[in-house]
């Protein structure tokens, strides 16, 4: 019963979709009170004037917690680590990052009392789970309130109405501002408007972190990264936090061209959908790491990490943070990890990230072994090793030539020069 809601904590951003919420709740849970919760992980808002806009909109009062260090370390590490690229080409920005606001949300709906939590997201997307899943594992006795799945508003243009008439401040929002952004300090996201129909090509105007690589600067820029097991502590020789690491990554990257990815991805509801994404500093760290894995991890647990990558994205991506198969893989990440230090030397150059070098104190390259010239290697070893290497493959050849001479079917042989001796 409406009756019994008499507080809600409410996902504030301060954009459209959010803003519009307060009076609607107010309207559909009379005598209750909105209280506002805006989680800051790296996105750049009027954060002077965001209590204020909170509070002209309905809100009884606004929390603003600024959680960008625990968001780098806690939920990026582990991300980057991983390898973890939604169906190759999403970097997760968005969907790594609402486990760690629905926490915020909901240490603070308990904390205030509250009865229930309310989110912006529509019965279209993938935040709605990725929210309400983290409810489910944090405060399961807290009501989850949806508007999107409930009310007549079905569209931007209709939302920008009702602001309108119930006197909410809209800023820079307006009809011909149609596109739909998420940003954090991990990327940004851009949904709707022209990019609606996938042939049409993104537009420049629509960027906002990155440069065209036609537009960046014809000269290479040279960065050294130094990992900690898989974890950024430095960069170009200075040590850093992991924060400030990807701050700067994010100016070099987005100055260079680098960090957009143009996907249509596979929602959580079946759906595909188009966005455009930029992540400049994500990127370079994507790169940087995986050149340092290659000398670092041995090929059987390398092979099974890549595997792995694809099940972690799969997991983040669904919203599955607070899971026990997330725990899980991470155990196995940290493990895998454990020797992955070292430095990797990348050039950035218009759009492009080329390898520069790698080097690390734990290198399973062996100069003397790997060297083409006179080394330790002792090539007439090869020769044992193929035997019992291909044993198995000459064994099932024989089998298989002599069935298929039995019963006059052709043998998939190349030409006929291809002979086994049975002994």
């Amino acid at each position: 019963m409406s009756s019994e809601i008499k507080k809600i904590a409410l996902a504030y951003s301060g954009g459209l979709d959010t803003s519009i919420i307060i009076p609607w709740l107010k309207e559909h849970y009379p005598g209750s009170e909105i209280v506002g919760v805006c989680v800051n992980v790296g996105q750049d808002e009027e954060w002077d004037n965001m209590e204020q806009k909170a509070l002209d909109s309905g809100a009884s009062k606004l929390y603003i917690r600024d959680v960008r260090d625990e968001f780098c370390d806690d939920y990026l590490y582990p991300l980057i680590r991983s390898g973890g690229i939604y169906e190759g080409k999403y970097y997760l920005g968005t969907a790594i990052a609402r486990p760690l606001q629905a926490k915020h949300i909901a240490e603070i709906a308990l904390a205030e009392g509250a009865q229930a939590v309310a989110h912006g997201c529509t019965g279209k997307g993938n935040d709605q789970v990725r929210f309400e899943l983290s409810f489910k594992a944090l405060a399961p006795q807290l009501k989850v309130i949806a508007p999107w799945r409930v009310w007549d508003i079905t569209s931007r243009e209709e939302a920008i109405d009702y602001a309108a008439a119930h006197n909410v401040p809209l800023g820079n929002i307006s009809k011909k501002n149609i596109y739909s952004r998420d940003w954090n300090i991990w990327h940004m996201s851009h949904e709707g408007g022209d990019l609606e129909d996938p042939y049409n090509r993104p537009q420049e105007p629509m960027f906002q972190l990155t440069k065209s690589p036609q537009n960046a600067p014809d000269k290479e820029t040279e960065i050294i990264l130094q990992f900690d097991k898989s974890k950024p502590v430095a960069l170009n020789g200075k040590k850093m936090s992991f924060l400030e690491i990807l701050e700067e990554l994010n100016r070099l990257g987005a100055e260079n061209g680098i960090g957009r990815s143009d996907v249509v991805e596979t929602r959580l509801v079946g759906m595909k959908s188009r966005g455009v994404y930029e992540t400049p500093g994500g990127t370079i760290l994507f790169a940087a790491l995986k050149e340092l894995e290659m000398i670092t991890i041995d090929p059987d647990v390398l092979s099974m990490k890549q595997q792995m990558a694809l099940k972690y994205s799969e997991v983040v991506y669904s919203g599955k943070w607070f899971t026990s198969i997330r725990k899980s893989l991470d155990a196995f990440m940290a493990e895998a990890c454990k020797y992955v230090s070292g430095e990797v030397r990348l050039v950035l150059y218009k759009g492009n990230i080329i390898v520069g070098g790698r080097r690390s104190p734990y290198s399973l390259y062996m100069a003397d072994l790997a060297s083409f010239g006179a080394t330790s290697y002792n090539h007439a070893d090869a020769t044992g090793f193929i035997n019992l290497y291909g044993l198995s493959t000459g064994v099932a050849a024989m089998v298989h030539k002599k069935m298929d001479a039995e019963t006059g079917q052709a043998p998939a042989m190349l030409g006929t020069a291809a002979t086994f001796h049975d002994k």
